[in-house]
């Protein structure tokens, strides 16, 4: 009987690696002893277990504890991560043929959520900060330019933190989203752990957002594909969002879901916050150690860009000068059994959450001690991940829907995309349907792939070509 993911998965469980990458329980099953309850308690609505999609029992007291422990009016578990609470968020908030603008940086779900619910974009741009080779943060007052210029617009996506663990001005933008009388969604994936200390940047929630996405799964200890969407004012029709959250979810959600949403929030409640906070000390002292090794570099903002707000200080960005982001994070993983979030050239990407030990953190200051010390600590070239922008010709969705044709990429220059062109990193859209392909884009993909960045949309064996609206 062949069982190749089963397979996969006792040897990564036999490596016992050291887990700096989702999701946040890194493993390690201290909030409830889950081995005595699997898969007994992988059940279905049977009499007393209540129901997601009409929530009336133990489900409704459920989310309402976690709406107080968060902050929010009303929490809505989704069971299908946070890229199902978008969905779900999107379309609860907008009417097809609504206008909305969202940081160009956002996650493909945004898109997809756009696709799906027919939504006209614009699109706020991050700055990009020269001397760091990195996308920060959005200045409100880029945002509120844009409300003047275009009153149609109805909402604006922001993406809190970034990847990187950046944050913008979310009060600033709240209040100027705001006196626009529009409505403010936050995705904030990567922030589900800020409400947990006053150590940390602010939670959107604090803000009044109107409503925020947490991948719960990410920061805390929840299992994988486990988020909350979290009601932050009267602007969201709660009965409406009920009814997208029944369209876009499963009609058996998983009740080990729901209960790992449960158990990490009362964790967070109770022992779980101090252990926050004891390991935002030990990154403090991590961070500082790091700053000291000869070679080695910590991004902890920069004093001459406005647009970093603040800094998650659990998302430990760092290098070695002289080698790349990808090559330290193969390293560590392959000499120190250490697994990083994610790395691009310049930067590797170490998330760390309360459930990660001391020795963790010992451990990574070891290793990155160990490879400057051999490595060639020798200044390299970096790459200016600095995107060309984009021209608008037709909806993302209806260009998403036409009929497409591939075509090599000298030949697509002044037609219409039909598809994501994203380079990784930084894992932004360099075109999305319904672009115009124009000749410095090309220019960025040929570059781009040249120096070994990967393009997810281009097709062919050597991703030689691209589709285009025939």
């Amino acid at each position: 009987m062949k069982t190749p993911i089963i397979d996969s998965l006792k040897i990564l469980q036999r490596k016992n690696e050291i887990s700096f990458h989702t999701p946040g329980h890194k493993g390690k099953d201290t909030l409830i002893e889950w081995t005595k309850y699997i898969p007994n308690i992988d059940t279905t609505e049977l009499p007393g277990m209540d129901n997601l999609h009409n929530a009336t029992g133990i489900i409704k007291e459920s989310q309402q504890l976690a709406a107080k422990t968060f902050g929010a009016l009303e929490t809505i578990y989704s069971v299908n991560g946070t890229t199902g609470g978008i969905y779900i968020a999107l379309a609860a908030i907008t009417n097809p043929g609504d206008k909305i603008l969202i940081q160009r940086d956002s996650h493909k779900s945004m898109y997809n959520a756009s696709i799906l619910n027919r939504l006209d974009i614009e699109y706020i741009y991050a700055n990009y900060n020269e001397a760091h080779h990195m996308y920060t943060g959005v200045n409100p007052k880029s945002i509120e330019l844009k409300l003047k210029e275009d009153p149609d617009i109805k909402v604006v996506a922001i993406t809190y933190p970034n990847y990187y663990g950046i944050c913008s001005d979310i009060k600033k933008i709240a209040e100027i989203v705001h006196n626009y009388d529009k409505i403010l969604l936050v995705d904030e994936a990567h922030g589900s752990h800020f409400v947990f200390s006053d150590k940390l940047p602010l939670s959107s929630l604090e803000v009044h957002a109107d409503i925020t996405i947490q991948s719960t799964h990410k920061t805390l200890p929840s299992f994988t594909q486990t988020s909350m969407i979290h009601v932050g004012t009267h602007r969201v029709n709660i009965e409406k969002l009920k009814t997208m959250s029944s369209l876009y979810q499963t009609t058996s959600p998983s009740y080990l879901f729901m209960a790992s949403l449960e158990a990490a929030r009362a964790y967070m409640e109770g022992e779980g916050k101090g252990r926050l906070d004891r390991n935002i000390d030990i990154i403090s002292y991590l961070t500082d150690t790091l700053q000291r090794i000869y070679g080695a570099y910590v991004f902890t903002g920069a004093e001459d860009d406005n647009t970093i707000y603040d800094k998650d200080i659990t998302k430990i960005l760092f290098g070695i000068k002289g080698i790349t982001g990808t090559n330290l994070s193969r390293m560590l993983m392959e000499d120190y059994n250490i697994y990083l979030e994610m790395a691009d050239f310049n930067y590797a990407l170490a998330l760390a959450s309360l459930m990660n030990e001391k020795s963790d953190f010992e451990m990574l200051i070891k290793a990155v001690e160990n490879i400057a010390k051999h490595g060639p600590n020798k200044s390299s070239s970096s790459i200016n991940l600095h995107m060309p922008m984009s021209r608008i010709v037709l909806p993302v969705y209806e260009a998403f829907y036409s009929n497409k044709k591939a075509v090599a990429l000298k030949e697509s220059i002044g037609r219409v995309s039909s598809s994501f062109i994203i380079p990784y990193p930084p894992g932004i859209p360099l075109i999305c349907p319904g672009e115009e392909i124009t000749e410095e884009l090309v220019d960025y993909i040929t570059f781009s792939l040249s120096k070994g960045i990967d393009i997810i949309g281009l097709i062919g064996d050597n991703k030689e070509k691209i589709e285009i609206i025939e």
